[in-house]
C-alpha cells in the first residue's frame, strides 16, 4: 500500500487548520518538502509543542513525505525564540536528511507564500499553489499524524493550546470532537465570567461564545477573552455594522495595504481599494473586489493596520466570497516582485500583542501530559476542506476506538472520520454523537 493510501485511510489532513486532506500532495512531485512549525496567533504554543515532545515522529514524517513526492531537501521551519523545540528537531535531525531553518518571530511567518519564499526564494503563481514551485508544505502535527498513519493508526485526538482568559494556560492532547468547555473544565476552568471563544487564535480564528463547541482535527487552540475585552466587542460587531462603519469612515490612507503581507511579496492584494467597494452599489463593486482575490485573511489590516480599527479583512472576505459565487477567477497582474520595504514592515508579535492589548495573557502554556475523558464526544461530519463525509454507522451501533465512522463520497475531496474511543453511537445528524462505553 502506497503512503498516500495509508494517510487517505488514516484521515490525515492540514493539522494546522486548514484542514486539507493529506494523501492529495502525497500524489504529487516535489523537490522540497516543509514542515510549517511557524506558529504565528498570539498565545498558543500548540506546534512548538509538537516539535519539542515529537521531534523524531515529526523528522520521519518529513522523510516519509520527501520519498513519496520525490524530493531532495526536507526543511523544518520554526521560529528562533521556541527554544526547545529547535533543539529538539535538530536533534532529531542528525543524521537524517532533514534541516531546520530558522524564523524571525513576526507575524503571519506561517503563511505558504511567505514561507515558500522565505524557504526557497521562490514566489508562488498568483491564486497558485506551492506545488507549482515544486514545494509541500504541511503544518508539523500533520507530519507526525502522517508517521502513526504509515504505522496503522488514524487521526483520534487532538494536540491544542488553551489561552488567554484560563486559569491553567497549557497545551493538551485530547479526543476529537471532545468540547472546548469540557477541555478547559478539565484542566482548571475558566478565568472569566464571560468567556468568549476565539477558536484558533485571535487573527485568524472565529469568534463563538458557544463553549461546547467541539474540538475538531483542525483545532489549533483557543483564545479566551471577556467579553468585555475590546477584541472581543470589534469581532461581535454585526458583518452589516461593520460595512456602515468602513463606508462611513475609511479615509483611504492605504495603512492596511502597506502592512499586507501578500502585497509587501508583490502580489496585487490591496484592502483599501476593496474598502472602497463598500461605497458601490451595482456598478464597479466586482471590479473592486478583485483586489481581494489573494488576500490569505491574516488579519492584519484590521487588527493593527488601520488606525480606525475598520474591518478591511472582513471586507476582503465578503469580496472573495462574491467572486467565489460569480465564478469569478484571477484576471490580474501576473509578474510577482517583492516590495523594498517588505522587511522593513515585518510585524513583530510583541507589537501586535501590544495593539491587541492581550499582554497580560502572554504566558507559557506547556505541554502537560493532561488525560481529559470525555463521556460523550460531537464529530462534525465536515472537518476537512472537500466534501462532508457520508455516515457510515447508524444511532445505537456499537464502535471500537479507531474505526471509520464515515467516509467522504466516491472520487469527492475528502478524509474519513474514526472514533476516539470504544463507544455507542448516540445519533447521526451532521455530526455524530458518540457515547463512551462504560
Amino acid at each position: 500500500m502506497t503512503l498516500a493510501e495509508q494517510v487517505r485511510q488514516a484521515g490525515v489532513v492540514g493539522a494546522g487548520g486548514g484542514g486539507f486532506p493529506t494523501h492529495v500532495k502525497l500524489a504529487a512531485r516535489a523537490d522540497t518538502v516543509i514542515a510549517n512549525g511557524a506558529e504565528c496567533e498570539p498565545l498558543l504554543h500548540k506546534d512548538a509543542a509538537v516539535m519539542e515532545h515529537q521531534a523524531k515522529a515529526l523528522v520521519r514524517g518529513v522523510e516519509l513525505v520527501m520519498e513519496a513526492v520525490g524530493a531532495q531537501d526536507g526543511v523544518v521551519a520554526i521560529k528562533a525564540k521556541n527554544h526547545h523545540a529547535v533543539e529538539a528537531v535538530e536533534a532529531a535531525c542528525h543524521s537524517h536528511r532533514v534541516r531546520v531553518q530558522l524564523l524571525g518571530d513576526y507575524y503571519p511567518a506561517g503563511d505558504e507564500y511567505d514561507l515558500v519564499y522565505t524557504v526557497t526564494e521562490r514566489l508562488i503563481p498568483p491564486a497558485g499553489l506551492p506545488i507549482q514551485v515544486g514545494v509541500v508544505v504541511n503544518n508539523v502535527e500533520t507530519l507526525v499524524n502522517v508517521a502513526a498513519a504509515a504505522d496503522g493508526r488514524p487521526v483520534t485526538h487532538k494536540t491544542l493550546t488553551l489561552a488567554g482568559a484560563v486559569k491553567n494556560p497549557l497545551t493538551l492532547t485530547v479526543p476529537v470532537g471532545t468540547t472546548f468547555r469540557e477541555a478547559i473544565e478539565a484542566t482548571g476552568g475558566f478565568a472569566t465570567n464571560e468567556p468568549v471563544l476565539c477558536l484558533g487564535g485571535l487573527m485568524m480564528g472565529e469568534t463563538t461564545e458557544n463553549l461546547d463547541t467541539p474540538i475538531t482535527k483542525t483545532a489549533t487552540g483557543v483564545v479566551v477573552l471577556p467579553r468585555s475585552h475590546h477584541v472581543i466587542q470589534r469581532k461581535l460587531q454585526p458583518p452589516a455594522t461593520q460595512d456602515r462603519i468602513g463606508k462611513s469612515a475609511c479615509d483611504q490612507c492605504r495603512y492596511c495595504t502597506e502592512y499586507c503581507p501578500r502585497f509587501l511579496l508583490g502580489y496585487a492584494v490591496e484592502p483599501h481599494q476593496v474598502m472602497r467597494s463598500l461605497a458601490f452599489t451595482a456598478t464597479g463593486a466586482a471590479h473592486w473586489n478583485e483586489w481581494a482575490s489573494l488576500c490569505c485573511a491574516c488579519g492584519l489590516c484590521t487588527l493593527f493596520a488601520c488606525p480606525e480599527e475598520l474591518f478591511p479583512k472582513e471586507a476582503c472576505d465578503n469580496a472573495k466570497a462574491e467572486l467565489r459565487r460569480a465564478g469569478t477567477k484571477w484576471t490580474g497582474p501576473t509578474i510577482v516582485k517583492p516590495h523594498p520595504m517588505r522587511e522593513g514592515r515585518r510585524v513583530p508579535i510583541k507589537s501586535l500583542m501590544r495593539r491587541l492589548h492581550v499582554e497580560q495573557f502572554n504566558h507559557p502554556a506547556p505541554w502537560q501530559a493532561v488525560e481529559v475523558r470525555p463521556q460523550q464526544v460531537i464529530l462534525p461530519l465536515k472537518q476537512n476542506a472537500g466534501a462532508a463525509n457520508e455516515p457510515s454507522v447508524k444511532p445505537g451501533d456499537r464502535v471500537a476506538a479507531g474505526q471509520p465512522l464515515g467516509a467522504p463520497p466516491a472520487k469527492a475531496l475528502g478524509a474519513p472520520l474514526h472514533a476516539p474511543f470504544a463507544g455507542r453511537v448516540v445519533s447521526v445528524t451532521n455530526r455524530i454523537v458518540l457515547e463512551r462505553m462504560p
